[in-house]
Parts: C-alpha cells; sequence; structure tokens
C-alpha cells in the first residue's frame, strides 16, 4: 500500500527537508517500520522504547486519530495521508 506522510519541520532533518514522503504498508506500524528504513532514526523520535507513539506526538491516519482508533494497528489503506504532528506546549 502505498500513501504518503507528512513530516512536521522538527523532524525534516531526517528526510532532508521534505515535508511529505512516501511511505508503505498495510498498516501504520508498517508504514513506521519502511520510514525508519529509508530515513533512519526518524522511528525513534516518533515511537518511544516500547515502541508506542511517543506522549507527546499525534498521529493522524486521514482524519483519524490513531490513539482513538487501533494505535499502530490502524490500517493505513492505499492513497491515505499519514500527518506525524508533534505537541505545541507553551504558557
Amino acid at each position: 500500500m502505498s500513501v504518503s506522510v507528512r513530516i512536521p519541520t522538527i523532524l525534516r532533518t531526517y528526510t532532508g527537508g521534505a515535508s511529505e514522503v512516501a511511505g508503505e504498508g498495510a498498516t501504520l506500524r508498517e508504514v513506521f517500520a519502511k520510514l525508519d528504513a529509508d530515513y533512519p532514526g526518524i522511528g525513534a523520535r516518533i515511537l518511544d522504547e516500547s515502541g508506542k507513539v511517543r506522549r507527546f506526538v499525534n498521529v493522524y491516519v486521514g482524519e483519524e486519530d490513531v490513539r482513538f482508533s487501533e494505535g499502530l494497528d490502524t490500517p493505513t489503506p492505499d492513497g491515505v495521508q499519514i500527518s506525524v504532528i508533534p505537541a505545541v506546549a507553551g504558557g
């Protein structure tokens, strides 16, 4: 399955500055594994040591927040857009 992955500014050093990259996989877990293989180190910035999405990173498959669906097992149909969005804090 071919998908597009939107990369936040803070992670674009891993993708050579690209704001969007192609990904492959039937699930979000597979897409992130391929993404990390293509862009070494980016996976550790999205996933924690236990393999879960980091607490301050939001991930959407289409319009759906994966925290409220199937997490990393969320299906990634062909052509869907995946958005990786770091949480913003301030005060």
